[in-house]
């Protein structure tokens, strides 16, 4: 408790002399031409959890900061989120550092566009709730959807990840209704521990869009995904013979509907090829693609709802894994100084040689009341649930586990930054 009020303490004296100097915009007449919206948080936590690893204390220390520049032939976005955890109590943890960064940058033209972005983060635990994937930190939830990076289906607690994914995608307008796209991505993702299957993946897509009117397109859609799987870690990590690599070949047709201002549908279907470099571990076999999503955007929050269905990477514990997602969330502003966030979501990951089954879920919940122009304080709950029949050597969750917590927040006014 003592160290807990020295924290807050140190927390306050920092953050006072900054929230003197914010002012609506900053100029500067040194370093590169910057024209952009800075803003930033600092939380502090106390969180509760309980489960099957036994009860423990967390005490949290986090921030999140994002910047956006307005030039529309130019875009460019930064987020980042990360922080410390203490734990007081209960059973040790591997980590207690997280941390998440997503950069992107564009070049829009009349006819074309191209952008590139990056997606870095470093954590303890299978990213779930929030941008930095960690509940319990007072970060917004709901809206917008899950931050679950692409591969980690399977949820995990004591396993220290890093994960990291680029992308890169190129726009062209053939007409005034009809546009080309072409994609590339690199993954990788790495267990520190040495507790799960390192991999790297490769992919690249190709698609032709259509627009019919101002409510509706459609588009087709081809891909090609390569996973590569590190055979340092395959006997610990899976229990199975080492496999070179899978890859998977996917057509898709998809249509999307405007419905009006705020709502919005789009689905698609198609079959997917699956090989690998060994057919006795991983058979070649043919499966079904699809995907559905509906969102919703009002005046003071969103909410939204996501299906998917199809064969990724296999999230450490797997050569390749048949994955059912669902993801939703909900967030909205209730008065002039409460807000209230809602997310949840489902993973059913089934393994394309030896019978592995993984089924998860996970949801959070939590209400922010401002206390004047820069504090606020939160209280939130959260739960992580999954049955898998993976080994026992694996780090894999096999239980509830649930975490109730609290905090306080200091969040100033967004910054113009020019030059």
């Amino acid at each position: 408790m003592k160290m807990t009020l020295k924290f807050l303490a140190f927390l306050f004296a920092v953050c006072a002399p900054v929230a003197a100097q914010v002012v609506p915009e900053a100029t500067s007449s040194r370093g590169l031409p910057v024209n952009g919206i800075l803003h930033y948080d600092l939380r502090y936590s106390e969180s509760a959890e309980f489960g099957g690893q036994g009860n423990r204390q967390w005490s949290i220390a986090s921030g999140d900061a994002s910047y956006a520049n307005v030039r529309k032939s130019l875009p460019f976005a930064m987020q980042y989120g990360g922080g410390y955890g203490w734990n007081w109590g209960g059973t040790s943890s591997t980590g207690n550092t997280f941390q998440r960064l997503s950069l992107s940058q564009g070049i829009v033209r009349r006819s074309w566009n191209l952008t590139a972005s990056d997606n870095v983060g470093y954590s303890f635990q299978t990213p779930t709730i929030g941008f930095s994937g960690i509940p319990g930190t007072g970060e917004p939830i709901g809206g917008t959807g899950s931050t679950t990076p692409p591969d980690q289906t399977i949820l995990a607690q004591n396993t220290r990840t890093l994960d990291n994914i680029a992308t890169v995608g190129f726009g062209h307008k053939l007409d005034y209704a009809t546009s080309l796209s072409v994609g590339g991505s690199s993954s990788q993702m790495r267990f520190i521990d040495n507790n799960g299957q390192n991999s790297n993946s490769l992919s690249a897509d190709v698609a032709v869009t259509r627009r019919l009117n101002r409510h509706n397109s459609i588009a087709g859609q081809y891909s090609f995904s390569r996973f590569n799987y590190d055979g340092a870690n395959s006997t610990a990590a899976t229990g199975a013979p080492q496999l070179g690599f899978s890859q998977v070949n996917t057509a898709q047709f998809s249509i999307t509907r405007q419905w009006n201002r705020r709502i919005s549908t789009s689905a698609s279907f198609g079959p997917q090829w699956i090989s690998s470099s060994d057919s006795s571990i991983v058979p070649s076999s043919t499966n079904v693609a699809a995907s559905a999503s509906i969102s919703e955007s009002f005046r003071k929050g969103g909410a939204n709802l996501a299906y998917n269905h199809g064969v990724q990477g296999g999230s450490g514990y797997m050569y390749g894994g048949e994955v059912d997602s669902v993801d939703a969330g909900y967030s909205r502003s209730l008065g002039r100084s409460l807000s209230a966030g809602l997310t949840g979501g489902y993973r059913r990951t089934g393994g394309l040689s030896n019978g592995e089954l993984t089924t998860g879920e996970f949801g959070g919940a939590q209400a922010t009341r401002q206390l004047g122009r820069y504090l606020s304080v939160f209280a939130s709950y959260s739960a992580i649930d999954q049955s898998t029949n993976l080994p026992a050597s694996t780090n894999a969750l096999n239980y509830l586990t649930q975490m109730i917590g609290f905090g306080i927040g200091y969040s100033p006014r967004e910054k113009r930054l020019r030059h």
